[in-house]
């Protein structure tokens, strides 16, 4: 047998559930809570059997937005989606790379879930969004057993001496002869600049602050610049109020001053359309020029269906910014509609999949596009998973870390073992730090 091929002998799942620190305001709806899918997972390769660690916040409120279930219906069905992939990897039989096995199991996630919707009764279809939630952290898991097979980081293990397949047979005939190792570095930048979170609901200077948390945190943007030596702020905006969303875009550049020297804005998908957009835009640019200099980019500013959406085209909006696709990007194929559609960068998210999320980055550096990384409140392994990807893919511009804003009490037990990555000074992240065997976030 070939000591390069696993095989899952084993997978045990739980869960840990924390409370925010403060609440989140996402797409209208206040958040407050975060349960976590922890995936221990033990594989067979090189001789050895060795277990692996995934870990990943449901995020059942952006994977799955809906007016008609409940935060309780929507956070069991993804359980349940877990649950089933839980039973499905040992039982599979098959042997390979982790991007083998999990790229020949994908169909396989999606029906299980259409069961899970059937068997729990749900009047809505899963989102696929929602079923790769689920799936990331035994995504991960397995990644970083493969790694620890062989001692070497799982990002070493992505050329032909693992992975002798060649991107043709993941991603069409245009990828022939062409290996994954080619588009993702075999060791992790040194550091990256670290978005830091302006929620709608967050106080931004003293004046703003009603009810003090007291937990020795900072309690304001301005102190939270100050603690953290920040540089980069990602705006939440409404997108359906257009004074609003010019003052709050206003009141946070007033308050982050020289330091602050880039901006992204955040509308949650909530824009009604790309005129809107625009003349955001063009108020922002007429009224506060040094505000819209600094925004380095867009995230998914309208209605994340595509196909029904195709008469918000961002051609025009991203001449003046690059406007970066986030919740609509679900594989290569709504990668490449988005493109048509005028969409000019990328946002990665570990919560999609470590398998899909390195195949994305092939076909986005194939196109040329503007990539960073953002957060599903991440937080210890889990934000260890998305450092991961951002130190080793190739041209991150930034990646967003809000977890320890929102969520501290989960990190804890992480924060001595990986310095840095949770408590950020000079507005950076130090990825360099995210190195040994696996994905190295040891459970």
């Amino acid at each position: 047998m070939d000591r390069r091929t696993a095989h899952i002998v084993e997978v045990t799942t739980a869960t840990e559930s924390f409370h925010y620190r403060t609440p989140i305001k996402f797409g209208g709806v206040v958040l407050d809570r975060v349960t976590l899918l922890n995936v221990h997972l033990t594989l067979e390769a090189n001789g050895r059997r060795v277990t692996g660690f995934g870990s990943m916040p449901m995020g059942n409120v952006w994977a799955w937005p809906t007016r008609s279930l409940t935060y309780e219906t929507t956070l069991n069905a993804m359980l349940e989606i877990a649950a089933e992939t839980a039973r499905l990897l040992p039982a599979c039989g098959l042997r390979g790379h982790p991007v083998e096995i999990v790229h020949a199991l994908e169909a396989e996630f999606f029906r299980r879930a259409d069961g899970v919707q059937a068997r729990l009764g749900l009047t809505e279809a899963i989102p696929k969004l929602a079923t790769l939630v689920a799936v990331s952290p035994f995504d991960a898991a397995l990644h970083d057993a493969y790694g620890k097979a062989f001692d070497r980081s799982a990002y070493q293990t992505l050329g032909r001496e693992f992975l002798p397949q060649d991107l043709s047979h993941f991603l069409g005939e245009p990828y022939r002869g062409r290996y994954l190792n080619e588009a993702v570095t075999s060791a992790p930048v040194a550091e990256l600049p670290v978005y830091h979170l302006v929620g709608a609901l967050d106080p931004i200077a003293p004046a703003d602050l009603v009810t003090p948390v007291g937990d020795g945190l900072p309690e304001t943007l301005v102190d939270w610049i100050a603690a953290d030596g920040l540089t980069h702020l990602k705006i939440k905006l409404n997108g359906d109020d257009l004074g609003w969303d010019l003052a709050r875009t206003q009141a946070v550049h007033a308050v982050g001053g020289s330091a602050v020297t880039h901006y992204s804005l955040d509308f949650n998908e909530r824009c009604p359309n790309v005129d809107y957009l625009l003349d955001y835009l063009h108020k922002l640019r007429e009224e506060t020029p040094r505000a819209y200099d600094r925004v380095q980019y867009i995230e998914q500013p309208t209605a994340r269906e595509l196909n029904a959406g195709r008469g918000n085209a961002m051609h025009v909006a991203a001449k003046l910014k690059p406007i970066v696709i986030d919740e609509s990007l679900l594989d290569p194929a709504t990668l490449h509609l988005a493109c048509e559609l005028g969409y000019t960068g990328v946002a990665f998210k570990a919560c999609k999949g470590q398998t899909g999320t390195l195949l994305l980055a092939v076909v986005a550096r194939q196109l040329g596009l503007f990539s960073c990384v953002q957060d599903l409140t991440c937080v210890g392994a889990s934000l260890i998973h998305s450092a991961g990807l951002a130190a080793h893919i190739p041209g991150i511009a930034a990646i967003e870390s809000n977890g320890r804003q929102y969520c501290p009490a989960a990190n804890a037990a992480w924060a001595d073992r990986f310095p840095g990555l949770f408590a950020i000074r000079n507005g950076n992240m130090p990825t360099g730090t995210i190195t040994g065997p696996g994905l190295a976030a040891a459970s």
